[in-house]
């Protein structure tokens, strides 16, 4: 008998433990903060520069968010990492725009899809953000290039948590 209460001891003891310890890691845990989509599509315009599809990929943490775009312009020339200044607006749903900028690229040879990123921005929960009304400036070489939106974002707009 002795032998028993001891196992149900160690054993109510092991299963305390191990509500405990599953309680603090979920008190501890950060919060799942995602956008949805995480990726979309726009058919973008850039003037002179050309234009095509265009992938953004969207990231959140909390209300740091990042947007990378890998578009269908090439790259003139050579460009190292980190030489183009980009500001990426969008529409917010909720009213006014979104900005995310930064001067991350990586490095691309001549004839590379241009691809700028990640772009820093703040959002806010619930935020809906839309390509189509917003633009992408790029400076590359000192060279200005505005490219838009020429209809929605598919499969539709980021929404962040």
């Amino acid at each position: 008998m002795k032998g028993t209460l001891r196992s149900k001891r160690i054993g109510t003891g092991a299963a305390l433990v191990t509500g405990v310890l599953a309680a603090v890691s979920l008190a501890f845990a950060p919060a799942a903060l995602a956008v949805t989509p995480q990726t979309a599509t726009i058919t973008a315009d850039c003037g002179i520069f050309g234009g095509g599809a265009a992938t953004l990929t969207a990231t959140q943490d909390g209300t740091a968010a990042t947007v990378t775009i890998t578009s269908s312009i090439t790259a003139p020339l050579a460009l190292s990492a980190d030489s183009i200044s980009s500001t990426f607006t969008f529409e917010n749903a909720s009213g006014g725009t979104t900005v995310f900028s930064g001067t991350k690229n990586p490095a691309m040879a001549t004839g590379d899809a241009v691809t700028v990123g990640p772009l820093d921005g703040t959002v806010a929960s619930g935020d809906s953000l839309e390509a189509y009304g917003g633009s992408l400036q790029m400076t590359i070489f000192g060279i200005a290039v505005t490219c838009t939106a020429t209809g929605p974002q598919s499969p539709g707009p980021f929404v962040f948590d």
